[in-house]
């Protein structure tokens, strides 16, 4: 995702133009291939897109008496999102209506209706002004390439905003809980559902509605690492749970209605599309000559700030969307996605609706669920070549190649530009002596665990298409028609699918991780090598871990600060934006350049799980790590923020009896986990390596290239487990504050 700064005029949309044309006619084939897969991302996005901002079109309506509501939300959703999947840069940037526009339109309002010359019946006509000279301010800064600048933000920019978007979800979902307990504006406090125990009880059951979405969600997006239930069950569930929960407490909330009033508990409030009044904004254009010259000059304030709020927002929502960890093959497009964001702005401003932009967290989570079904359709396509030949009485040399080749087939001409992911497994793999004699022996299912085989060689990859995008934009568009029945949907349920969003965009991000590492207790700091681990575990000392994370959190203190402060709160972006120069000049006169480049490098490099400090005879390890005896693998294996596909399954250790096999020897068993495992990726300028094991255990396997000579030990409790006659190290986690 590294590109190169431009701002020589027009160059940077030229650039964007020029490279994702010659992806075009492969995103829609590709999306196209998935088949029916493409569903589960689809309908996954589909709700974390549509839930927001028909949640933003309420509070709107109340903040605008009417002028604006879900239905006006969900247009300018659906309308830029089909634009965007259809003729945008980069189709995995997801479009919506987000937090800081309802928060701009509500101070617009209160600014319009307090002016007799202005006033409330002109608001729309005046916000179309705004949105003409904000589309006007995008196009200038997409023009002069001011997109280049966001590539200047590193890591603690990124998961910073990422842990702020998080915290403002979390803060909605909580203040709606409260606001169960209320009586809500514009109503007869004289009914009966909001007589003071009927209040009360409205919150208590909103407080079970929620939890229990929240809860059944999280466990649902877990469902492919439960021990029960069939993998294609399981696998049904991890996919389209999320949205089945939301049907199912919905269901759930109308099991007391004969006992309770009507409007218990309550349910979102929308005018239905053909309601009287609610396509009035549709003609708004016609009136935007009715306003006065003064406020078409005026409109430019509010216009600089949006720009500059879209600027960021969006561009951030791409790179975060796009970050190297998901290793995407085809090229960004910053600056023509600002351009079109430019167009988006103005045509939602003159049909009289809030404008669209990037969003977080639902951009990541989009990339996320898009490289859960890559790994799936790799790991099919591996699984059953691999299979194929064993059943032919291949040779083990010839199951490699034929997975080799069944991943080339996989991939496009305009992919394979660059190294294979996997290219010269053939060789890597004899070279390792994964549990049998040579290339030329004859491969049998008892001994060689294809699905673990394929789960440790499959690189992580994302589905680059353009298909879901405009799927779930189509399927918002159909929640404007089904209205009727969204209103259905009690509101506390959706302020636990807040929560859950909020909790599910944690997981990955490395600020969140060192945040719950400073509250692990040192006896059990160790317990996260046991893991997939960054680098800076291991590099970078306790103590100057504990500092970055407690400027961290102090700057994310004062950025949630900002976002109280009236009005000028919208303006939050702007603390995130000055972390660039921060981080640039200020940071390195506290830290060391190797830690911070560690601690905040560009490019995530995850270290392998130690399966055991304690490695058990290799017959009891393949009796007690492996589920053969199901038919299938317990491979516990989900999709983290980062895009990575973390493994916490053991490796199946076969015993074939062969001299210096896998199983044959506790030596084999370790140089089985040895896992030295580099590829190139076309957007990164650099190697990503993953660790070995034989440099934990200090035995005399060759170092990994960012290990400095006498690291010291991994922990106390791996210095009694571990083997070897090498040196024993500590761990820089092991070193107290």
């Amino acid at each position: 995702m590294a590109e190169a700064e431009s701002f020589v005029p027009f160059q940077g949309i030229k650039d964007d133009v020029k490279g994702r044309l010659r992806c075009y006619k492969h995103d829609w084939i590709s999306g196209f291939k998935a088949g029916f897969r493409i569903l589960a991302p689809t309908t996954y996005i589909f709700f974390a897109s549509a839930i927001p901002v028909i949640t933003f079109g309420e509070q709107l309506e109340r903040d605008t008496d009417g002028k604006i509501t879900a239905v006006q939300t969900l247009v300018s959703t659906a309308l830029c999102g089909v634009i965007h999947s259809i003729i945008g840069g980069q189709p995995l940037l997801i479009l919506g209506v987000a937090e800081p526009t309802v928060i701009m339109y509500t101070f617009m309002f209160n600014f319009a209706k307090n002016r007799q010359d202005l006033g409330s019946s002109l608001f729309l006509a005046w916000t179309g002004w705004v949105c003409l000279w904000t589309g006007l301010l995008l196009f200038l800064l997409a023009i002069l390439g001011a997109c280049s600048f966001i590539n200047r933000f590193t890591r603690l920019a990124g998961e910073l905003f990422g842990i702020l978007i998080a915290m403002l979800f979390m803060q909605e979902a909580i203040r709606g809980i409260v606001d169960e307990f209320g009586v809500p504006g514009r109503t007869n406090p004289r009914s009966a559902e909001f007589q003071p125990a009927w209040v009360f009880a409205n919150g208590m059951f909103g407080l079970v509605l929620s939890f229990g979405l929240l809860y059944t969600a999280l466990k649902s997006r877990k469902a492919r690492s439960w021990r029960f239930g069939a993998e294609w069950l399981r696998g049904f569930i991890a996919d389209y749970g999320v949205p089945v929960m939301v049907v199912v407490w919905t269901c759930i909330s109308y099991i007391p209605w004969k006992s309770v009033p009507q409007g218990i508990p309550r349910r979102l409030v929308s005018p239905n599309p053909w309601s009287p009044g609610a396509y009035q904004n549709w003609t708004v254009i016609k009136e935007m000559l009715d306003v006065p010259v003064v406020y078409i000059v005026l409109a430019l304030v509010p216009a600089s700030m949006i720009a500059v709020l879209y600027y960021f927002d969006h561009s951030v929502a791409s790179q975060l969307a796009q970050q190297e960890d998901f290793n995407l093959r085809k090229p960004p497009s910053f600056h023509y996605d600002l351009l079109l964001l430019g167009f988006l702005t103005i045509l939602c401003g003159l049909l009289g609706i809030p404008p669209s932009n990037g969003v977080i967290p639902q951009s990541p989570m989009h990339t996320k669920s898009l490289a859960t079904l890559k790994h799936q359709l790799l790991r099919n396509k591996l699984v059953a070549a691999a299979r194929k030949c064993i059943r032919n009485k291949a040779t083990l040399g010839e199951v490699y190649g034929s997975m080799e080749e069944a991943y080339q087939q996989m991939q496009s001409p305009l992919i394979h530009q660059g190294p294979s992911r996997i290219q010269g497994l053939k060789q890597s793999q004899m070279q390792k002596g994964l549990g049998l004699a040579n290339a030329d022996t004859l491969v049998d299912e008892a001994v060689f665990d294809v699905e673990t085989e394929v789960e440790n060689v499959l690189p992580v990859e994302v589905k680059e298409q353009r298909l879901s995008n405009f799927l779930q934009a189509m399927l918002v568009a159909g929640c404007v028609a089904a209205m009727p029945l969204i209103k259905r949907i009690p509101s506390s349920v959706l302020w636990g699918y807040f929560a859950y969003m909020a909790i599910e965009s944690l997981p990955g991000n490395q600020f969140w991780e060192r945040i719950v590492l400073l509250f692990t207790a040192p006896s059990r700091r160790f317990k996260v090598l046991e893991d997939n681990h960054a680098v800076f575990v291991e590099t970078v000392p306790f103590k100057t871990m504990a500092m970055f994370t407690l400027f961290q959190t102090a700057y994310l203190l004062i950025c949630f600060g900002i976002t109280w402060v009236p009005v000028a709160g919208v303006l939050f972006p702007l603390m995130i934006m000055f972390l660039v120069p921060v981080r640039q000049y200020v940071l390195p006169n506290f830290f060391k350049g190797a830690h911070l480049q560690d601690l905040d490098a560009a490019e995530y490099e995850e270290a392998p799980a130690l399966l055991s400090f304690n490695l058990k005879p290799e017959g009891e390890v393949s009796r007690a790590t492996s589920f053969a005896d199901s038919g299938e693998v317990m491979d516990g294996m989900f999709t983290r923020s980062r895009g990575e596909i973390r493994r916490v399954s053991s490796i199946k250790l076969g015993g074939s009896g062969g001299g210096g096999s896998a199983g044959g020897s506790p030596a084999g068993g370790v140089e089985l986990m040895r896992r030295v495992v580099s590829f190139q990726n076309p957007r990164v300028s650099e190697k990503v390596y993953i660790r070995s094991l034989s440099d934990y255990r200090g035995g005399g396997g060759e170092s990994s290239p960012r290990s400095p000579a006498g690291r010291a030990p991994l922990s106390p409790r791996f210095a009694a487990a571990g083997g070897g006659g090498g040196e024993q190290r500590l761990s820089n986690l092991g070193k107290s504050v």
